[in-house]
């Protein structure tokens, strides 16, 4: 439901939601501060030495455990390639598979925090530990932003409304992306970006909904400013420009049913450019790949000859072996099994989006942000089912706050239905929290799944 009203037989003061943001504040300190033990607490330089491609240079520093210093045991997997990027620059082709948005804003962090980017192994450790830091901020603001999303969608009056809201932020700091929002990695920045974007898009509803055009006009085209941001961190955020696809379908609608009006036309002005400045993120990118690779080489690359020339479409495709249905194989099952559980999540809090939803017919209310939020949800799963390293869905869905209200909503209802099933919520936290400290040994051991 978009709002529940019924009373809840609970205790606010045992929850704490007399004062929820410090409760989620400490509750968030203790979970990082456990996630950091515990990887730091992994011996030696991980099964895989890929790190040590970045650290073995004279100088080495001292307080170093397992002959690695601590920050350096967040460089893994992916982190490797954004922190050299972020040191040196995109130097090889199969580099731009990795976001350039987030490379730009750790170079933006590290420049406006006086971190020393060069000197032996100093480089490297001072710039991993400045995307340590960055990623933990970034996900305690997208705590916050989950917070207040979950407030303007369904309210934050009741007690069944605050314990929503409170739910909904707290599965946020435990979701599965686990160590990954800890690293130097995109998902934090990504997810504080989208749920913030989710957030203003929201609070556009309710100026709308409430008169205040201006207001209205300036969120939603902040919302898509932080999209666009969004995208160039991490290309799935591109469908979060469904949102103007949405408005903008809903406003032809209502012009070829009920006729032309100076207000619906500028209004549509305003959200085709809100979809454009999504847009952006996408093609930014793109451009200027292609005035490395294409425009100033002496030797062009061969996606340059394209229709639609996409360094990324390339290198997922030509490094990465990223397509239809190409991770379907054998080898690979025991990678679905593992994003399974979250899939199938995912996909039946869309579904439930679609139908939960009372303010589904009035596109004008906050209310129906449950609506609005399924449908890219859903081709999230899709898209990771059929075209993914199946296995990231654990850590990308972390920007998508849907399946939080679902769980958190089901919990709920439950709480005031003796029928309803009370483990569910349950189930899910015990699942999410065991799997993100097995994840962490794995992280800082360097061992797959990543």
């Amino acid at each position: 439901m978009a709002s529940i009203q019924r009373p809840v037989a609970i205790s606010a003061r045992l929850l704490r939601l007399d004062n929820p943001i410090h409760c989620l504040t400490v509750a968030f300190w203790l979970w990082k501060a456990l996630l950091v033990v515990v990887i730091a607490a992994c011996p030696g330089r991980g099964y895989d030495t890929s790190t040590s491609l970045i650290s073995d240079e004279p100088g080495a520093p001292t307080g170093m455990i397992g002959s690695l210093s601590v920050p350096l045991k967040f460089a893994r997997w992916d982190s490797i390639y954004f922190l050299h990027t972020a040191e040196t620059g995109y130097v090889f082709e199969q580099e731009w598979a990795f976001g350039y948005g987030y490379t730009k804003i750790l170079e933006l962090f590290i420049s406006e925090t006086g971190v020393e980017r060069s000197g032996g192994v100093g480089g490297p450790v001072n710039i991993a530990l400045a995307g340590v830091a960055l990623s933990h901020v970034a996900h305690y603001l997208s705590v916050l932003a989950v917070y207040g999303l979950t407030a303007n969608v369904f309210g934050c009056t009741t007690i069944s409304q605050k314990l929503i809201c409170f739910l909904s932020a707290a599965l946020h700091i435990i979701c599965p992306a686990g160590a990954f929002l800890s690293a130097p990695a995109p998902e934090s920045i990504f997810s504080f970006l989208n749920i913030t974007g989710y957030y203003l898009y929201s609070c556009s509803l309710i100026a709308g909904y409430n008169g205040k055009t201006l207001s209205r006009d300036s969120l939603l085209l902040t919302s898509a400013a932080l999209f666009a941001v969004a995208t160039t961190v991490r290309s799935n955020g591109i469908l979060s420009g469904f949102l103007f696809a949405y408005d903008a379908a809903v406003l032809v609608w209502r012009t070829f049913t009920r006729g032309p009006s100076l207000h619906n036309t500028i209004r549509l002005g305003i959200i085709v450019l809100g979809g454009c400045i999504v847009a952006v993120g996408m093609v930014f990118p793109q451009f200027v790949a292609w005035r490395m690779y294409c425009a100033s080489a002496t030797d062009p690359r061969p996606w340059c000859e394209w229709t639609v020339p996409s360094i990324y479409t390339w290198v997922q495709d030509h490094y990465w072996n990223v397509g239809f249905l190409r991770y379907w194989t054998v080898s690979n099952v025991p990678l679905f099994l593992l994003a399974a559980p979250l899939i199938a999540l995912l996909c039946r809090s869309s579904l439930w989006a679609m139908s939960a939803s009372e303010h589904a017919h009035a596109p004008d209310h906050p209310g129906s942000m449950l609506v609005r939020l399924g449908i890219p949800q859903g081709l999230l799963a899709v898209m990771a089912l059929t075209s993914y390293h199946v296995q990231i869905i654990n850590r990308i869905s972390s920007g998508y706050p849907l399946w939080y209200w679902y769980l958190a909503s089901g919990a709920v209802d439950s709480l005031s239905s003796p029928k309803a099933n009370h483990r569910v919520l349950t189930t899910a936290v015990q699942a999410m929290v065991g799997y993100a400290l097995i994840q962490g040994v794995l992280y800082g051991s360097f061992l797959p799944p990543a």
